[in-house]
């Protein structure tokens, strides 16, 4: 595996468990566990897709992999937005989050144009 690939799980293994320590600190009501668990289940899914990729057993399948955790952080967005506008706390984290959320979502995207050989100049 090249530097690259190998930085860019890094990368993403760092995100998930910047996700992880985030739900954990959550306020334990109701709409913040709900709103958690699927921030926790999309954000993961980023890393655990990415990883899979490495696995897969075609080039078809290796950008399915990359497409599904493109769609997760997506997701993530989302997630991230409803708890930041939900939650008097850690809006400077919930930054943090959402900025590298979008940031792998551009990664993620360029390498599928790539993938594809779509990419526009």
């Amino acid at each position: 595996m090249n530097e690259q690939k190998f930085e860019l799980q890094k990368r993403i293994y760092s995100y998930a468990l910047k996700i992880v320590r985030f739900v954990k600190s959550l306020p334990k009501n109701y709409e913040h566990q709900i709103l958690g668990n699927q921030l926790l289940r999309s954000g993961t899914s980023v890393a655990a897709n990415v990883i899979e990729a490495y696995a897969a057993s075609s080039k078809k399948d290796f950008i399915n992999f990359y497409h599904h955790a493109l769609k997760s952080t997506n997701e993530s967005k989302l997630w991230l937005a409803l708890i930041r506008d939900t939650n008097d706390q850690g809006k400077d984290q919930i930054k943090g989050l959402f900025e590298e959320t979008i940031e792998i979502g551009k990664i993620l995207a360029a390498s599928l144009l790539t993938m594809k050989n779509k990419r526009r100049f």
